[in-house]
């Protein structure tokens, strides 16, 4: 059994970012966690990534959350709790505030911390499959304010409630009407309509797709603390852009446009 990783795979304009334990259904160690800030921001380095993609190997799970293998190393003593949790949130924090967007491609089980990564991303695709939960109430863990910010920014606080409260599983066809999930597909056909789906956005103009991502970070933040001027000046990036130009001479000739994020 190989050592628990992310693996990091750029292709086709998209960072792949792969939690890599299957045998432990995609169990995320302290060593992930950490892990997590230096590859988002190798990712926003690369000028041909438009976006990231978050996705478990195998077809099992997303991840069923912590390895418990490192429990009572890493999460048993005050000053080794408050390492874990600030290697948790600041991966958590790395993917939710990113420069570019982020996708999440959820297959089988997507437990406890996995469940919080997926929601640090800004879009969830889904497989028919999986399976949603926090099992924080049934293990005497308290949650973190930050996990619960985000959970009530993205669903919501009544949702954000029956989930943590009841620590129910939530299958995949009330993880979209909840919100959880922003498309579903069987899996058959799951590993294609998410390639597509993915292949679509990177296809957009990397200037817009930078503005809106921002936009999102900036609304997610205390009305008295957002930048909205750093929004502005990319949204005024986009109108000096010549991807801008090649966009409105695309649409004029009825073509595909080519962006190249200039």
């Amino acid at each position: 059994m190989g050592e628990a990783a992310i693996r990091y795979e750029a292709r086709d304009g998209v960072a792949h970012l792969v939690l890599d334990q299957p045998a432990k259904l995609n169990a995320l160690t302290y060593e992930m966690w950490a892990a997590l800030p230096q590859l988002v921001a190798r990712a926003e380095a690369d000028e041909a990534v438009r976006l990231l993609a978050v996705s478990g190997a195998g077809e099992r799970a997303f991840s069923a959350g912590a390895d418990i293998s490192q429990f009572g190393e890493m999460r048993s003593g005050s000053g080794t709790v408050d390492a874990y949790e600030a290697a948790v949130w600041a991966g958590a924090a790395a993917l939710e505030k990113a420069a570019k967007p982020t996708v999440a491609l959820i297959r089988g089980i997507c437990f406890g911390g996995g469940f919080a990564l997926a929601m640090s991303c800004d879009l969830r695709l889904g497989a028919e499959g999986a399976r949603f939960r926090v099992p924080a109430a049934r293990l005497g863990l308290g949650y973190a304010h930050a996990g619960i910010a985000t959970l009530v920014r993205r669903l919501g606080p009544g949702v954000t409630g029956d989930i943590m409260l009841s620590a129910r599983i939530v299958e995949a066809a009330e993880a979209l009407r909840l919100g959880i999930v922003n498309a579903l597909w069987g899996e058959p056909a799951f590993a294609a309509e998410a390639e597509a789906y993915l292949a679509r956005i990177a296809g957009n103009a990397p200037l817009t797709l930078r503005a809106v991502k921002r936009a999102l970070v900036e609304l997610g933040r205390p009305e008295a603390e957002r930048d909205v001027a750093s929004v502005e000046a990319l949204i005024a990036a986009c109108h000096a852009s010549a991807d801008y130009a090649e966009g409105q001479a695309a649409f004029r000739e009825k073509r595909e446009p080519v962006f190249r994020g200039v």
